[in-house]
């Protein structure tokens, strides 16, 4: 019931926009972006603008977003031809190179250049010719002499445009069919410069930076903490050029270190409060309201609880509310308005294209990665901070806050926190097939460490146990540390229970059945803590018999009862993992915007912990800002305790 009077209230108050001057178009057969975008008299770069998944998603029944009463700009453009391939064509009776070029709309020189023979001999009834296939496009750049370029490994647009001095729009009029990303090996139209005037990418010492729509120095001082004159001492061309959408800017190297937690302060933002205008928060989430049918209480209900989305949102948005209640009462206010994505795509476009986010302080959310990303790249031309809760991308967005660390990171402060042990131990890693880079990482950081793998059989499959006699010869007396890396509940299980029963002191037997007593203390851990780990098959006895240490994004530290006493009055129930999350994270976010005005600002000098998350947030080489705070964890006495922040 709980669940359902909270959608119920978000109706009062959610907004989804439907589209008043837009219309859109069902992609048919044969159809192009360059073709559609001449029937609606539009450039294919609008379509684009809406529609961003359209260049790596496109095909027969796609649906588009189309302005109905679009004025295109202006802008200087030279139209030229692009070959795209080849036809090949059988010469038939009484046929001409002048009818031939007609037909196939290409002049009679182009007809020869690719028929070197046709210079010199006329044409003949069967013979085969190749007819050139081209393509228009609208070069916006100088009408310079091109060249072809091979995109190198690892290779992004920002890169090849900032080797050759033009913004990434102006290398993707050039190479309309380029793609979203860019492969090894591809061939690119690039300006004709000599060797001398190509800029060369500094790695490791400087970071590169995309300029975005209606960014001006103002702007980017205040995003990349970098003035005018600091801009123009490291990018001469802006003195000449200005600022000009797309352009890769040179900015200093960031200094990003693995430093040790403790250097941090973890801080209260309450006692720092400095900016208490009202925050304005955009929350996107899937409630999916349109698809419940509220005319039945039974049916509605029914949904509600089998419909995980709903379920989520829900949980978090409760969460949000305990939150900005919190906050009310340090005196900030907040205006919330929350959108419902109904989880489509189509339903986030129509809410992106209606609203005007530039006025939001922060969005939270969405929490699927497909609708984040679209919602980053919508917003980060006003730089809205865009705060995801649940998921991560790899992409680059210059507003995109990732609350949840990465697993590079939460392995890398695992290693860390073993590497401070300076007890005498010995090192074993066992881990399954699927977990082998795991395993060789671990072992380039614990070179005298000893490996095992779980066993296969004779067809070289994997069968997940290892023998008992393994484990024994790898474990010699005294103080051994374990990983254990491996997502199958079964390997999990295996090895936790013959770790158990070798800890501490037991007896081994020879060939003779001699009587030998061997005590060894065994402490297991893992870089990566999943599903396994909580398998029904696995013991919590032999893990907290074990002290199972690993690497967590949260810790529960059975929260205030006070939150808990206020959650229950609110909304008749105990808060769950989400609703927790959507507390700490929405006054996270409040805080942080009334003790600097901006999400931007200070972002990585401290720490700040809440219910159960912590958050610290760098500033990431190419952009974007991941959460580097967690914790280490520890099974102790068949309860969870935390040994390091």
């Amino acid at each position: 019931m709980k669940k359902f009077l909270i959608v119920l209230g978000i109706l009062a108050f959610s907004y989804v926009g439907y589209a008043q001057n837009l219309k859109t178009h069902s992609v048919q057969v044969g159809e192009s972006i360059e073709s559609i975008a001449k029937l609606y008299k539009i450039t294919p770069a609008d379509i684009y603008a809406l529609n961003p998944d359209a260049k790596s998603n496109f095909s027969v029944n796609t649906i588009l977003i189309i302005p109905e009463s679009f004025v295109p700009k202006s802008t200087s453009t030279k139209v030229v031809k692009e070959l795209v391939s080849y036809k090949v064509y059988k010469v038939r009776r009484k046929e001409t190179l002048f009818g031939i070029a007609k037909k196939f709309e290409v002049t009679v020189e182009e007809i020869k250049a690719h028929n070197k023979e046709l210079y010199s001999k006329s044409l003949r009834r069967g013979d085969k010719i190749y007819i050139p296939q081209f393509k228009m496009i609208s070069n916006q750049i100088s009408t310079q002499i091109l060249q072809k370029y091979t995109v190198l490994p690892k290779e992004g647009k920002w890169r090849i445009a900032y080797k050759f001095g033009i913004s990434v729009p102006d290398l993707e009029a050039l190479n309309p069919t380029m793609g979203l990303y860019l492969k090894e090996g591809q061939q690119l139209n690039v300006p004709n410069i000599s060797e001398t005037d190509k800029k060369v990418v500094e790695e490791g010492a400087f970071n590169y930076y995309t300029v975005k729509a209606k960014e001006g120095f103002f702007r980017l001082e205040k995003k990349l903490g970098l003035t005018k004159e600091q801009l123009e001492t490291l990018n001469p061309e802006l003195i000449e050029q200005g600022l000009k959408l797309g352009m890769v800017l040179k900015t200093p190297k960031l200094s990003i270190q693995n430093i040790a937690t403790e250097l941090f302060p973890v801080v209260s933002l309450s006692d720092s409060l400095v900016d208490f205008s009202p925050k304005k928060i955009a929350l996107l989430l899937p409630f999916k309201t349109k698809s419940i049918d509220f005319e039945s209480v039974t049916l509605a209900k029914s949904q509600l609880k089998r419909d995980g989305f709903i379920n989520i949102s829900t949980d978090f948005y409760a969460g949000v509310i305990m939150a900005i209640d919190s906050a009310k009462r340090l005196g900030i206010s907040t205006k919330l308005e929350v959108f419902d994505t109904n989880a489509e795509t189509l339903d986030l476009k129509t809410v992106l294209l209606q609203t005007n986010f530039s006025n939001f302080d922060a969005v939270l959310g969405p929490i699927t990665t497909q609708n984040l990303e679209l919602t980053a790249k919508h917003t980060e031309k006003d730089s809205v901070p865009v705060i995801s809760p649940f998921v991560k991308t790899k992409n680059i967005y210059h507003n995109l806050f990732q609350t949840i660390p990465d697993e590079k990171w939460m392995r890398t402060k695992m290693v860390n926190y073993v590497k401070s042990d300076t007890i005498p131990h010995q090192t074993l890693i066992i881990y399954d097939a699927k977990n082998l880079a795991t395993a060789n990482y671990l072992k380039a950081e614990f070179p005298e460490a000893s490996l095992l793998t779980s066993k296969k059989d004779k067809e070289g499959l994997e069968q997940f146990f290892l023998m008992l006699e393994d484990v024994q010869a790898a474990l010699s007396s005294g103080r051994t540390l374990v990983f254990l890396e491996s997502n199958n509940e079964g390997f999990v299980s295996n090895i936790t229970s013959m770790l158990n029963a070798m800890n501490g002191v037991t007896t081994l037997k020879d060939a003779d059945d001699n009587e030998t007593e061997i005590e060894r203390e065994l402490f297991l851990m893992t870089t990566s803590k999943n599903r396994a780990f909580e398998g029904s098959n696995v013991s919590n006895y032999d893990l907290s018999n074990l002290q199972f240490q690993y690497p967590s994004v949260n810790f529960d530290s059975r929260f205030p009862k006070s939150f808990e006493q206020r959650y229950i009055i609110e909304f008749g129930t105990f808060p769950n993992k989400y609703a927790i999350r959507g507390f700490d994270i929405t006054m996270d976010v409040l805080l942080r915007l009334s003790k600097n005005g901006t999400m931007y600002s200070d972002t990585s000098s401290f720490q700040t912990s809440y219910l159960e998350n912590k958050f610290q947030y760098f500033l990431q080489p190419y952009g974007g800002y991941k959460n580097e705070a967690g914790y280490i964890l520890k099974y102790q006495n068949l309860t969870i305790v935390k040994v390091q922040d």
